[in-house]
C-alpha cells in the first residue's frame, strides 16, 4: 500500500472516529448524565473517573490528531514533519492536561490570554499586508478567512469569561450562564473558515465588488 493510500486510510478512520463519538456518542452521553446529580453519575459507566468517559472525552481529539498524520501522508510530507505534527499535538495535550493538576494558576491563564490577543493582532497585521497583493477570488477566500480569525477570537475572549468566573470569589455563588453564544462564535468561525478553503479549491470563485 502507498503512503498516499495510507494517508488516505488514517484520515477516513480518525474522521469517522472523531464525527462519531463527538455527534451521535456526544448526544447520547449528553442526554444520559445531564440530569444526574454526581452520586448518580458515579454509579453509571460514565463516571468522571472511569474508563468510559475518558475514553470518550479523547476520542475526538484522537481522530482529530490521527486524521492529520493520515492527511501529511496523503499529502507528500516527510516523516520528520509528520512525527513533529503528531508528537508536537500529542505532548501539547498531555502537559496542558498534567497542568490542570497544580488548580487554577491565574498569572497562567493570563499569559495564555496575552499569548491569544498578541497572536491575533499579529494575524491581522500579516493578513492586511498578504490582503493588498490579491484580487478577485483570491481576494474573496482571504476574507472570509478574516472573518473566521475575528469570530474565534470573540469566541475565545468570551471563553475566558465563563471558565474564569467560578475561580473569582464574587461569582462562585453565581449559577453560570448558558456557553451558547460561544457556541455561535465559534460555529460561524468554522464555518466560514471552511468556506475559506472551498473557496480556495474553486477555479472561477466571485470577483471582488
Amino acid at each position: 500500500m502507498t503512503r498516499k493510500k495510507i494517508g488516505l486510510t488514517l484520515f477516513c478512520i480518525g474522521a469517522i472516529y472523531a464525527f462519531v463519538a463527538a455527534i451521535p456518542l456526544g448526544a447520547y452521553v449528553d442526554t444520559t448524565i445531564r440530569g444526574l446529580t454526581m452520586d448518580q453519575l458515579n454509579q453509571t459507566m460514565w463516571a468522571p473517573t472511569g474508563l468510559w468517559l475518558n475514553l470518550w472525552g479523547f476520542a475526538p481529539p484522537a481522530g482529530a490528531l490521527v486524521a492529520g498524520v493520515g492527511l501529511l501522508l496523503y499529502s507528500g510530507a516527510g516523516g520528520p514533519r509528520i512525527w513533529a505534527f503528531g508528537v508536537g499535538i500529542a505532548a501539547a495535550v498531555v502537559v496542558g492536561m498534567a497542568l490542570t493538576n497544580l488548580g487554577h494558576i491565574p498569572p497562567l491563564f493570563g499569559i495564555g490570554g496575552t499569548v491569544i490577543v498578541l497572536s491575533f493582532l499579529g494575524i491581522l497585521w500579516f493578513w492586511a499586508k498578504e490582503r493588498v497583493t490579491l484580487a478577485d477570488a483570491a481576494a474573496a477566500t482571504a476574507d472570509l478567512k478574516l472573518v473566521g480569525y475575528v469570530f474565534f477570537f470573540i469566541a475565545a475572549w468570551f471563553t475566558c469569561g465563563v471558565a474564569s468566573g467560578p475561580f473569582m470569589r464574587a461569582f462562585q455563588d453565581v449559577a453560570p450562564m448558558t456557553p451558547i453564544y460561544i457556541m455561535v462564535c465559534l460555529a460561524i468561525g468554522w464555518f466560514f473558515m471552511f468556506l475559506s478553503h472551498y473557496q480556495s479549491r474553486t477555479p472561477q470563485g466571485p470577483a471582488e465588488a
